[in-house]
């Protein structure tokens, strides 16, 4: 057991020469081919280990891709780097620019060593460093080229593209044309999505990194009192990021007030102009924090489809909004409230079927055991005060002062309480549906108050629609063969129960994009469901 032990350790622990200098540059690419043998010996004993103890992405692809049969340098050629090689190193320092990290792709090491080679003529004619190079360079394209293709997250139950991972054929067909024309860069981005909204969250990252990348400001503390010592430290990180310039003002309150309301927009935020814990708490995030939660973003836009629909419905979750695209241009926009945390509104995909006038709201069971029915057992009344039905198994109505309420629960309930039509009725006067396995969809509220707040998680999981009724009239239009184009505005002022069906089924997306670019800018969406801190955890951000 000792030696099997030792044998195991051992080869574990497998290692290249670090150092093969040459005496004359000429033997160079001999001798890195042989540094390079050594080096893809290593990789398979050390079960796809690389030299900065960072695990290769496709050590099968590695291997296939340098051959069997003297494996020479395919970077440089007797001490001069190939230009693509120059590409390749630009890509990894600045791989934040795509929202990954420049670590996952040996960026230390490789920094590292180019500056040695640069700098230092022994490192120069080094053998073990550039097959060092040679080798790292190479996982880093493979793995750069999935992340970019596929993401770096796993596939989940929502990802859209078909394929989910490059071959290693594949792999190896892309490093060799990148590197005949000489231009990384070129082919990597080429694997990137081409939405609209990928790109905008691209460019917000760009000028993000312009315009705070040489900004320092101090950590302020979370546990305080609402201090003159404490309103200075806030005045004094405001200046600090160049939102309060204090340069012959005097340092009053309506000055804090001033700053904090500009930082308070810039981070979407509810400009109360008050220091408040969120706030505090986004002021102490550093410029690396937030373009990590870009970086989560572009991700999540990477598991979409290279096309999407002509027309399609896409509800952005944290950012309480859905958006109607028609032909690559947004038709529609409106405000939508989504679940509470504790009730979400789930992450799908699906397609619209149809749209209802006036209709009837079957409470679901979980609100029935978890809010009504205590209320009922309290007070029968609570029925009539909230427009509430009992229908039974025959789908009849019930007197509910014939039913003994105490003897119901979740083991015992017989009925289906059912809200009436109408403006009282909690889904208003429009339901949108729409097939998934979870019962929610898409409606009107009897509150539209609602849609004033800024924070708008507060439903019971299905998703409510501030201009539902330009909703319904877009769709109406949409199949103009077979109702005039106001035909919504006629059966809303009947009020007209209605169900309408479309014959071309519409698709729709539920998703969670905590970070979008606007107009060059980003603009950061809370993660109400905690959602960016599990993508993180799994993307190693």
């Amino acid at each position: 057991m000792c030696l099997l032990l030792a044998c195991v350790n051992k080869k574990k622990h497998t290692a290249p020469k670090q150092k093969q200098i040459v005496a004359n540059i000429k033997q160079l690419d001999e001798v890195i081919t042989e540094s390079i043998t050594e080096r893809l010996s290593a990789l398979k004993d050390n079960d796809g280990e690389l030299e900065d103890s960072l695990q290769s992405f496709r050590a099968s692809a590695i291997q296939d891709f340098y051959g069997a049969d003297k494996p020479s340098s395919q970077w440089s050629k007797n001490g001069i780097t190939n230009p693509a090689a120059d590409s390749m190193l630009y890509m990894i320092q600045h791989a934040e620019d795509v929202g990954l990290l420049p670590a996952q792709y040996h960026e230390p090491a490789l920094t590292a060593a180019w500056e040695q080679i640069t700098n230092d003529a022994t490192a120069k004619k080094d053998a073990a460093l550039w097959a060092k190079v040679d080798v790292l360079m190479t996982d880093a394209f493979m793995k750069m080229a999935s992340d970019l293709r596929y993401g770096v997250a796993p596939r989940d139950s929502i990802t859209l593209k078909k394929d989910s991972a490059f071959t290693d054929e594949q792999l190896i067909t892309q490093l060799r044309q990148a590197l005949n024309e000489k231009n990384v860069a070129n082919i990597l981005h080429s694997l990137e999505p081409t939405h609209e909204g990928y790109i905008a969250l691209k460019e917000g990252i760009q000028s993000f990194k312009a315009k705070y990348e040489n900004y320092h400001w101090d950590t302020l503390p979370l546990n305080y009192t609402d201090t003159l010592g404490f309103r200075q430290l806030v005045i004094n990180r405001l200046v600090q990021s160049g939102h309060l310039d204090t340069t012959g003002r005097e340092l009053d309150s309506a000055l804090l007030k001033t700053g904090v309301k500009a930082f308070q927009k810039e981070f979407n935020i509810y400009a109360d102009g008050v220091a408040g814990k969120r706030t505090v708490m986004a002021m102490n995030r550093s410029m690396h924090d937030w373009i990590m939660q870009a970086a989560v973003n572009l991700d999540r836009w990477r598991k979409l489809p290279d096309t999407l629909p002509s027309r399609y419905i896409m509800v952005n979750l944290p950012g309480y909004n859905l958006k109607v695209v028609d032909s690559g241009e947004v038709v529609l926009e409106s405000r939508v409230i989504v679940g509470t945390p504790r009730t979400r509104t789930p992450l799908l995909n699906s397609y619209m079927t149809n749209f209802m006038m006036f209709p009837y709201w079957r409470v679901p069971y979980s609100i029935v055991f978890k809010e009504m029915l205590p209320a009922i057992k309290k007070n029968v009344g609570y029925l009539a005060a909230k427009n509430l039905e009992v229908i039974d198994r025959d789908g009849n109505a019930v007197d509910p002062y014939t039913i003994d309420w105490s003897k119901l629960g979740k083991g015992h309930f017989p009925y289906v309480l059912r809200q009436m039509d109408g403006i009282d009725n909690s889904l208003g006067i429009m339901k949108f549906n729409f097939r998934n396995k979870y019962s929610v969809y898409l409606h009107d509220t009897n509150n539209r108050g609602l849609f004033k707040n800024s924070m708008r998680a507060m439903s019971h999981g299905c998703v409510r629609v501030q201009q539902w009724d330009s909703l319904a009239q877009y769709l109406v239009r949409a199949d103009s063969l077979r109702h005039v184009g106001d035909s919504v505005r006629v059966w809303l002022a009947r009020e007209e129960k209605k169900q309408v069906d479309l014959p071309k089924h519409i698709p729709i997306y539920l998703r969670y994009f905590t970070a979008e670019g606007q107009n060059g800018n980003l603009v950061f969406y809370d993660d109400i469901y905690g959602e960016d801190k599990i993508l993180r955890k799994r993307m190693k951000l």
